[in-house]
């Protein structure tokens, strides 16, 4: 019995140290592996935001320099030619501006609106009509008029030819935008919360503002997100209703800037000396920066919101 009892408590210290030394090796291990993973992650990072950096530096490279060293990330000439060139519009660019700006503000806060509203009507099972609305919802997701009748639309009927609404009013109603909102609704806003606002009194109107929108948050930033990058690189619309420059935007403009230098790049008539001068790849690049630059920097305000708004319903509590 001595002799078991003694075996026994010369073993108990071993198990301890092997237990200390394997909680040492895992968190060795863990360690390691948050390190690599840290490595990893940033090595993706500069891979993804080195293009926009690399263009950006070939917007500040002068035309000469591209054309003896090609694509360097170090040039050897740095000039605001394109940008010099981009601003000899002058004034039409700060239109071209201010008019993507208020179609981008107007253009978001009406696709919000309407596709918050419509939205939560599709996710209540109270609604009496909810399944004839969805299916116009999906209906228009599956087929469309076509451009004709479109033009016909929105040119003759609504006479909205020439005028800012042209440019808002097409991408004012989304339908892929109605369906995450309705995802949404239906994930994240509990019907206890609207029954019981219900019992307290609360009108329908009173509900949807005061308590369903603080907290679909999320879901509104990801489809404004979505709507301000639809109307910010909208070119098509313009192309088709508008005609007065003063109500030309931005990407519309742009294209017709690279459309000029296409001309002048192909006139036989110009000399060598004015083609030499013209800068062409670097305006390519101011272009991207341009159009880019103001809607990255908006990103990160959404980010929060976005990335909450897109992993709504994937893990369950």
């Amino acid at each position: 019995m001595d002799s078991a009892v003694g075996s026994k408590e010369i073993k108990k210290p071993g198990l301890f140290s092997k237990k200390k030394k394997k909680v040492a090796y895992n968190e060795g291990f863990t360690g390691v592996t948050n390190v690599v993973a840290n490595v990893i992650l940033a090595i993706f990072s500069v891979a993804c935001l080195f293009p926009f950096i690399f263009v950006i530096i070939i917007s500040l490279t002068s035309e000469q320099s591209l054309i003896q060293n090609g694509y360097t990330i170090f040039p050897q000439e740095w000039s605001l030619d394109a940008y010099k060139y981009l601003l000899t519009s002058g004034g039409q660019l700060a239109r071209s501006y201010m008019v993507t700006i208020t179609v981008t503000v107007i253009g978001t806060i009406i696709n919000v609106s309407m596709v918050s509203t419509y939205a939560y009507a599709l996710s209540r099972h109270s609604f009496k009509y909810r399944k004839q609305f969805t299916f116009l919802v999906f209906f228009t997701m599956l087929f469309g008029g076509g451009m004709v009748p479109s033009y016909i639309v929105m040119t003759q009927v609504l006479g909205l030819k020439n005028t800012i609404w042209a440019l808002i009013l097409p991408l004012a109603f989304n339908s892929f935008n109605i369906i995450v909102m309705r995802t949404f609704f239906q994930r994240s806003i509990p019907d206890s919360i609207i029954e019981s606002a219900r019992i307290d009194g609360a009108s329908e109107f009173k509900i949807f503002i005061k308590m369903v929108l603080p907290l679909a948050l999320p879901g509104i930033a990801t489809i404004a997100l979505f709507s301000t990058l639809a109307y910010w690189n909208d070119w098509f619309n313009s192309m088709l209703y508008i005609d007065y420059q003063e109500l030309v935007p931005l990407q519309h403009m742009l294209m017709k800037i690279e459309k000029n230098m296409e001309f002048i790049r192909q006139n036989a008539m110009l000399s060598g000396q004015v083609m030499s001068s013209l800068p062409q790849e670097s305006v390519r690049m101011a272009m991207v920066v341009i159009s880019t630059l103001p809607i990255a920097c908006t990103y990160p305000f959404f980010q929060k919101y976005f990335i909450s708004g897109l992993t709504v319903g994937g893990v369950k509590e």
